[in-house]
């Protein structure tokens, strides 16, 4: 085959990303265009998706400038995950806009179900705790709220999580198709039979052969020229949720590897291989992709905040202008101050899976100021995925070497040695920011024959190792773990 250009499309949680790679598999260009986050009294979290479509369109044109178009021979693409909405078959016209993956207005739909006594045999079969946090429960409030759930029973609408969204608008309506890492995710679909499972579908209102077609990550789901930007249609060859993408992107494809992504909220993922194992322990299980017709499985932890929680300090508390402050400001803070922050906005995520805990900010002195308050919401980061690791090692009775990490706040060095000193694990960062793109990308470019497995030694790392000692960490540790405890009884003397 003839070699050219590899489009890799990052549509996540806070905009879109369009890369451009080229036939040596190195990132040369890429654009960005962000998208509005719309929350309203009530704390639900939506997205436009028409906004979100329009924004690929333009991201993929002005990426394209000034290169030989014709030269684009495939895109792959990752997609923020659990975010889910549903649209006219017909027309593709949203019935609403799409409830994003943090937003846990779905709950009182998760609650009908547990009163049934449904939970464990969800998990099960799912691998993943019931929760509004997955698609299962959006759409069926989908489907209820917007009044077209008898529409749906007829096959008048589709519905699913945004990769099934964004490959039905870019083949112009004639692809509806999902892959195995997205369909993973929803908590419809069976990880074991590897199909959408009929009885917890039922559940949710939702009929399983209205569900869109399962497919490899690494098939073909149509062709797009994206509304004419191209001179002719390319495949879509590729199709990861975003913290798979980046699991590949890292190389983490042996069993034992580990990655944590660093976005508006965390994906700890570990590789498990080719048989699943549900965890005891918080976590949940996952497909990590199904490539060249074999499947393999994560461990998964997944948080609400990280990321999010410097833009809170920024845009709702003003004590900062930028993230880039918060490196400086952490190491200013009193080394003895004990302040704590678990930044339960909406919920707690793994391991406790609590939707109805509220955040909270303990340890307070009247000393305590900017500086410690900015350091306490640093830390809360690693403390997460400190968490996290620990129950996964518990789960796959195997300890991970290293952390490979990804994500912007990454390139804050005190959050990093922070993470390595928590954990007490070397740290890898890449020299690559957009790992899930290129984890899309390059699945895409080896489906299609234009790389080899070599293609993962572009990707440079530097590190970080632990250097706190041992009565200092976990004299740290006890402090978070008593927060979050305090928490958890805040929102128990309330319910």
């Amino acid at each position: 085959m003839d070699t050219g250009y590899i489009i890799g499309i990052d549509q996540s949680t806070q905009g879109t990303k369009a890369l451009l790679y080229d036939e040596d598999g190195r990132l040369v260009k890429r654009t960005n265009r962000e998208h509005r986050q719309i929350v309203n009294e009530k704390g639900w979290i939506s997205h436009d998706p028409d906004e979100i479509y329009r924004n690929i369109i333009e991201a993929v044109s002005e990426l394209t400038d000034g290169i030989r178009k014709d030269k684009v021979i495939g895109v792959g693409i990752s997609n923020q995950r659990e975010t889910s909405l549903a649209w006219d078959r017909k027309t593709g016209i949203p019935v609403g806009n799409a409830v994003v993956w943090q937003c846990a207005r779905a709950e009182e739909v998760c609650e009908r179900i547990r009163k049934k006594g449904c939970e464990e045999m969800i998990r099960k079969k799912t691998g993943l705790k019931l929760s509004p946090y997955f698609p299962a429960s959006k759409i069926a409030w989908l489907l209820e709220a917007c009044g077209v759930s008898d529409r749906a029973d007829r096959g008048e609408i589709c519905h699913g999580t945004m990769d099934t969204w964004i490959i039905y608008r870019l083949t112009g309506g004639t692809s509806y198709k999902t892959d195995y890492s997205n369909a993973s995710r929803t908590q419809l679909f069976n990880i074991f039979d590897l199909k959408w499972d009929e009885e917890i579908c039922g559940l949710f209102g939702i009929r399983p052969e209205n569900m869109a077609e399962v497919c490899d990550s690494d098939a073909e789901f149509g062709e797009t020229d994206f509304e004419g930007v191209l001179p002719h249609p390319v495949p879509i060859h590729a199709v990861l949720g975003d913290s798979h993408g980046a699991l590949f992107g890292q190389g983490c494809v042996k069993p034992g590897m580990v990655k944590a992504t660093y976005g508006t909220g965390s994906s700890i993922m570990m590789n498990i291989g080719q048989i699943p194992v549900l965890s005891s322990r918080g976590l949940v299980t996952s497909l990590a992709w199904k490539l060249n017709g074999k499947t393999e499985y994560v461990l998964e932890g997944n948080l609400n905040y990280t990321g999010a929680v410097i833009t809170w300090l920024k845009d709702d508390l003003g004590l900062i202008h930028s993230p880039a402050e918060t490196e400086e400001l952490a190491e200013q803070a009193m080394k003895d101050d004990e302040v704590y922050l678990v930044p339960a906005f909406s919920g707690l995520g793994a391991p406790y899976w609590d939707s109805r805990a509220k955040a909270l900010i303990t340890g307070m002195t009247r000393a305590t100021g900017k500086a410690e308050i900015t350091r306490a919401a640093l830390e809360c980061i690693a403390y997460q995925i400190t968490d996290v690791l620990e129950c996964m090692g518990g789960d796959a009775a195997v300890q991970a070497e290293e952390l490979r990490v990804d994500g912007g706040p990454t390139r804050n060095r005190y959050l990093m040695q922070f993470q390595s000193d928590i954990t007490s694990l070397d740290i890898r960062v890449p020299d690559m920011e957009e790992l899930s793109g290129t984890g899309a990308a390059y699945a895409c470019g080896l489906a299609m024959g234009v790389w080899d497995e070599s293609i993962f030694q572009n990707i440079r790392y530097h590190g970080y190792e632990p250097a706190a000692d041992r009565a200092l960490r976990d004299r740290k540790t006890a402090g978070w773990k008593k927060a979050v405890a305090a928490v958890m009884e805040e929102k128990s003397s309330n319910s």
